[in-house]
């Protein structure tokens, strides 16, 4: 009887995913979707460490366990969503890059509050959703350049790596210099170097959970070692909900403002190409493209992405967005969404492991190898951009430099849409500068002269 409950299963699961017409198993696409969760995992730890009040933030960051439960919900809710709905083996989560965003340039530099951040964050995924179900998407694909896509993916990913070099006291202050090298005879900072050498020996040698091992081992000798608290135990059951829940919507009036309407374009900007490239490269990936290159089922796809991000918002975390890491199950043999629905079984398991993430989480030195590599993966986009012509590599170059050197994703992207129609215009191009990026400019140009402080 328990045979044919199994079978009847695999049948339904099949007809609805379409297992067999990819050329999958239903054993196989579970299985990617534990490979997914082992390369994408490192996000209940990170991003508790750079939201959580326990982080750089300290009292103007969102309670910590509040976060992890946030982000774990948020990746199970926003997973099923794509699994199930567009049925793409695409697993998705609180975004590497924009939670910095969220934290260091509108909560931080800002000084706007988390709560109406959130809200901030919920009004983005709203505007996206929007742009999703309807033919804007591809308007708005057409008018950014694609040098200005890849500048801002490439910064945000320098931006990345320079907070981990900070946490890591590998990069310190100075009042000379503004920054130099730090103290490499100091316990953590020995740490840190340690967790990013075997990271990214684990990374070259292929292993797709290598970020997660890294944090592991680190953990490990930290705990050997005295620098890193052993975990109060092993399992708890989630709270902290009742912290975050629905502020996004509470705080909806704080969010209309010129200051929040910039924060909120940054962060649609950015979820919206970052989506669209990752939906695009992973789908390219498993050979789902169409015979024209084009994604099947796009509209459903950058809807669950936008989905997502609404209602993690409204759970309590930054942007939910496609992650990169899935190409990991792709590799693994992963072509539906059943893929998904595995990987966000996996994240509705670890919610409940709070004890062993909130070390991790609490321990910057431990975290920071994992932004590091993050941040080297995304600054790969630095290769794509056509250097040779200066109309293209000025505003790459000053998108990319300033969001480092001003602490500040925003910055950088307001900058480079500030040049890039204007040397376009000097070029003798001005023919091929799409009417929006006129007006992106007219929006950054009031960002820094009537808006920023």
């Amino acid at each position: 009887m328990v045979t044919d409950v199994l079978h009847r299963t695999r049948g339904r699961l099949d007809g609805y995913f379409g297992v067999r017409s990819t050329g999958s198993t239903v054993k196989r696409e579970l299985m990617a979707g534990t490979v997914t969760f082992l390369a994408m995992s490192y996000v209940l730890a990170v991003n508790p460490a750079v939201l959580g009040d326990q982080g750089a933030l300290g009292d103007k960051g969102i309670p910590m366990q509040a976060v992890f439960t946030a982000t774990a919900v948020a990746a199970v809710f926003g997973t099923l969503v794509m699994g199930l709905w567009a049925r793409y083996p695409i697993a998705l989560a609180p975004g590497m890059g924009l939670n910095a965003f969220f934290a260091y340039t509108v909560v931080l530099e800002m000084g706007i509050p988390w709560e109406v951040a959130l809200s901030g964050t919920f009004l983005s995924g709203v505007i996206f959703f929007v742009l999703a179900v309807t033919k804007i998407r591809e308007r708005i694909l057409d008018a950014i350049p694609m040098q200005l896509k890849l500048a801002v993916g490439a910064g945000i990913g320098l931006f990345v790596a320079f907070l981990g070099l900070k946490n890591a006291g590998i990069v310190v202050n100075s009042e000379a210099t503004l920054v130099t090298l730090g103290d490499f005879t100091k316990g953590t900072t020995l740490l840190a170097l340690f967790g990013l050498l075997v990271t990214v020996v684990f990374l070259v040698r292929g292993w797709h959970g290598a970020v997660l091992y890294g944090i592991m081992l680190t953990t490990i000798v930290g705990i050997v070692s005295g620098l890193v608290d052993l975990p109060k135990g092993v399992f708890a059951a989630p709270k902290g909900l009742e912290q975050t829940f629905g502020q996004a919507i509470v705080h909806l009036p704080d969010a209309f403002t010129g200051q929040l309407a910039v924060v909120v374009l940054t962060m649609l900007f950015v979820d919206f190409f970052d989506a669209s490239g990752t939906l695009i490269g992973v789908a390219n990936q498993a050979g789902l493209l169409d015979e024209d290159g084009r994604l099947p089922r796009a509209a459903s796809a950058l809807a669950a992405d936008s989905v997502g991000t609404m209602a993690g918002a409204v759970i309590g975390t930054s942007t939910t967005t496609a992650y990169v890491e899935s190409t990991a199950g792709v590799s693994a043999g992963g072509r539906t969404g059943l893929t998904a629905v595995g990987t966000a079984g996996w994240f509705l398991v670890a919610m409940f492991c709070y004890p062993i993430f909130a070390v991790v989480a609490g321990s910057g030195e431990v975290t920071a190898p994992a932004l590091i590599v993050v941040g080297i993966l995304m600054a790969r986009a630095l290769g794509q951009i056509d250097w040779n012509l200066l109309e293209y590599s000025v505003p790459a170059f000053v998108t990319v430099v300033m969001m480092p050197l001003t602490y500040s994703i925003a910055n950088g992207l307001a900058m480079g849409m500030l040049l890039y129609p204007i040397v376009m215009a000097a070029k003798g191009r001005i023919r091929e500068v799409h009417p929006a990026m006129w007006v992106l400019m007219l929006v950054f140009f009031g960002y820094f002269f009537f808006l920023a402080e």
